[in-house]
């Protein structure tokens, strides 16, 4: 678990130190942006923006029992990171895979996407979908309730 706040923490480290520096030499300004600029990269790779992961099988199990579509994701992904926050809060009602994390879900995403790990990869009703338009996930979301 800890694996997850090392690029967040790290980022957070990183911008205090550039924006001491930025400081020390006379650039406030430029030290507030800095600043800014790593919280909120540290805040978009935090597990706090992404809902709480679960294993490729459990999320195959559940999307079979209440349709919901699965998410196979990555730390660090800017798709991923733009697919979750476009979601807004319906993104909580899906099922997230991440493929750092669970081997299966890994080897289910290079089998959708021709040996290569590219997410996200959303499966609707057994049918994998890569970088698939937000808005479209939505709707699937929305028939699925």
């Amino acid at each position: 678990m800890m694996r997850v706040w090392i690029l967040p923490l790290l980022l957070v480290l990183g911008g205090a130190a550039v924006a001491t520096g930025e400081f020390l030499a006379g650039n406030p300004g430029t030290a507030a942006v800095s600043l800014a600029a790593f919280w909120a990269l540290a805040g978009v790779n935090s597990p706090l923006i992404f809902p709480s992961s679960t294993g490729a099988r459990e999320a195959q199990r559940g999307s079979a029992v209440d349709g919901r579509p699965v998410v196979y994701w990555r730390p660090g992904c800017k798709y991923c990171i733009r697919l979750r926050i476009r979601l807004g809060r319906s993104a909580r009602e899906l099922h997230w895979v991440d493929i750092w994390r669970d081997p299966e879900g890994a080897a289910a995403v290079r089998a959708a996407n021709d040996g290569n790990e590219t997410v996200p990869t959303v499966v609707v009703a057994g049918r994998p979908h890569t970088n698939p338009d937000p808005a479209w996930v939505r709707e699937q979301l929305s028939r699925s309730a």
